[in-house]
C-alpha cells in the first residue's frame, strides 16, 4: 500500500510534467528518466532512473521526488513469460 505522502508527492509531479514539462520533452528527451522534485518544481533528466534519483537526491537530500519515463506510461515495465 502505498503511503498517502509518497501519494501526494507522485501526483504534484505528474501534475508539473503535464503542465510544463510534457511538450518540451516529449519533443527533445523520449524515453528518458526525469525525476521530479514537487515542492520546488526542480526535475533531473538522465538516461537512468538510478542517474535521475541520484541527481534529486543530491539537489534536495531531504525532500522526496517523483520520477517518471519521458513519453512512457510508466517509469519501468516488469515482464515475464507465461508458459
Amino acid at each position: 500500500m502505498v503511503s498517502a505522502q509518497t501519494s501526494s508527492v507522485a501526483e504534484r509531479a505528474k501534475r508539473i510534467y503535464d503542465e510544463r514539462l510534457r511538450v518540451a520533452l516529449e519533443a527533445d528527451e523520449f524515453g528518458r528518466f526525469v525525476a521530479i522534485e514537487p515542492d520546488s518544481g526542480d526535475h533531473f533528466l538522465a538516461d537512468t532512473l538510478d542517474e535521475a534519483v541520484r541527481a534529486a537526491r543530491t539537489r534536495h537530500p531531504d525532500r522526496p521526488s517523483h520520477v517518471l519515463r519521458v513519453a512512457h506510461p510508466a517509469a519501468l515495465h516488469m515482464g515475464g513469460v507465461w508458459s
